[in-house]
Order: structure tokens, then sequence, then C-alpha cells
């Protein structure tokens, strides 16, 4: 089969980082061009400083795969959905629920594909945690997701403005790889959100929840970290104890520890061709629904200003 020919729509860090190299390891697809309003582009790909003139200039794309700010991402996206161009979209897969309801049910009227790419899932140790997990009893889970947001998104304004997130960018990878690996579903009890009083969106946040069948699950974030990062899932069963660490990428379980090496984005691009030769789409708003859960709930504490 041809390969399928996509555009980068957004050259940032992400992009540059992540999705050119999965792009370029990944023999289903063929790179076709780049969009950025700022970024030049690749020698020898075509480039456009917007999606629109793509769509009227060529090349002709298949795919498009938005790595914009989530604010933005919904006019991208039904954009290309319009003329039956798949969409992949970066986490989180829009700045609202509704946003990704309304792309989802227009991917399914064109018969385009819709995939949000949660990358976390995609990390080595968390298809053989769900395995184990699916023939135990959870009793206890603990997360701890904690880095320094200097380093990760350094000068990006975007993550701190409504709709960014703020340290729920990098706390969505957690809730989507416990979305995805607990085997009962679970919801939010209480939360608390603390953010700087120049900054529109929470710099740390500490969160209750509870399954179905009443295990506590709690999950502390915070974007102040410095030296080592944490990214630890621990979950305690009535067969021992699972730990993921690493973001996923380290599984240790009473057997043993597992380390492997990342494969998440590889993961995802195999996943959204797979999507695309089948005719299906892959919208989980799971991650997303709980994060406006504690929006929607969670008491803010206001604390001295941040500067990067």
């Amino acid at each position: 089969m041809d390969p399928i020919r996509i555009a980068v729509v957004g050259m940032g860090k992400i992009a540059r980082d992540q999705h050119l190299p999965a792009i370029a390891g990944n023999g289903a697809f063929s790179l076709a061009a780049t969009v950025s309003p700022h970024d030049p582009g690749m020698a020898g790909i075509p480039h456009h400083r917007g999606l629109e003139a793509l769509l009227e200039e060529g090349p002709a794309v298949d795919a498009v795969a938005l790595c914009t700010p989530p604010q933005v991402r919904y006019d991208l996206a039904a954009m290309a959905l319009k003329r039956g161009i798949h969409v992949f979209l970066e986490k989180p897969p829009g700045a609202t629920l509704a946003e990704v309801a309304a792309l989802s049910a227009r991917a399914d009227k064109v018969g385009a594909t819709l995939f949000a790419g949660w990358h976390s899932r995609f990390a080595a140790g968390v298809a053989p945690a769900r395995a184990w997990l699916a023939e135990r009893t959870v009793e206890r889970v603990s997360v701890v997701w904690r880095e320094d947001v200097r380093v990760w998104h350094p000068g990006q304004a975007w993550i701190w403005e409504p709709g960014g997130l703020g340290v729920f960018d990098p706390g969505i990878n957690a809730l989507s790889i416990i979305t995805h690996i607990l085997p009962r579903p679970f919801f939010l009890k209480s939360a608390t959100l603390v953010l700087p009083e120049n900054r529109a969106a929470p710099i740390a946040a500490d969160l209750e929840f509870r399954d179905t069948a009443g295990a506590p699950i709690s999950m502390d974030l915070d974007w102040r970290q410095t030296g080592p990062q944490s990214w630890d899932i621990i979950v305690e069963t009535d067969a021992g104890t699972l730990k993921l660490s690493n973001g996923g990428a380290v599984l240790s379980i009473p057997s043993g520890t597992e380390h492997s090496e990342d494969h998440e984005y590889s993961g995802l691009y195999g996943r959204f061709a797979t999507l695309i030769r089948g005719g299906r789409s892959d919208v989980d708003t799971d991650p997303l629904r709980l994060v406006a859960d504690a929006f929607l709930r969670g008491r803010r504490e206001i604390t001295e200003p941040f500067h990067d």
C-alpha cells in the first residue's frame, strides 16, 4: 500500500523531538509537509505558515498531526476533517470536552480517522501492567507526578493560559495511564489546585479519587520539582504491589522488574496507521474528563507569583 502522506502542524519541541523521528521510522507514513507560522521547517520538505495555505496550495496530504497548543486545535482539526483528512491530536486532544466530541462526530460523518494520542499509554510497562492488574483486586493507588516546568516547557506561555491546563499538561499523562490499567472506573472526590497569583492555570494539585469498589486513589502533581523528576504510579493489590516508574517505562511487580526502551511515539504512529487502514477512530476522553472534573470541583489556593 502507498504510504500515508502526513503533514505535521506546529513545529515545536514535541514535534521535533518525537513526531518527526516516529514518522521517519514508520514505513506506513511519508512526511509530505510541515506547517508553522514561526519555524522555517525542514530542508527538502514543503513548508507553509498555515494549514489553510497547505490545503489550498498543496502538496496533497492524507493526514495531519496537530502538535499545536490545545486552544487552537479545534479549528485546525475541523478544517482538515472537512476535506476528509485523517487527524492525529496531540494530548490533550482539545481545550474542552465539547469540542472533542464535536470533532469526533464530524470525523464519523465524513469517514475520516480521528485519533487522540495518549502517548504515555504506549510506554513499555503499561500493557503488561494492565494485564497483571486485570487478575488482581486493587486496594489502593498512589500517583506522584512531579517535574520542573522550566526544563520541559521553557518560555511556553500557552500552558499557563485558560485551556493550557497548567500542571495537568503533564499530569494528564498519569491519568491516561491509570484510566487504562485500572480494572474499575474511578471518579473524583476532592481536589486542591494551587495557582500562582500571576498565572491562570495551576502549578500544583492534590487530588483524591475513589474507584467503584471504594479503593482510594491519590494523585500528587507539582511543576516545581528540582533535581530528579518523579513519574511514579504505585498500585497496592491483594497479590502485592505494582509500580510503574519513569513515566511507565519501568514496571516492578512481585516477580521482578522490567526495563525497556522508550517506544511511545512509534507505538502511537503504529496505532494511527492501523486506525486509518481500518477506517476507524480512537477518541478516548476519559483523562480529559477527569481534569475537567478537577477544575469544576477543585478548591483554589493562591500562592506567590511564578516566573520562568
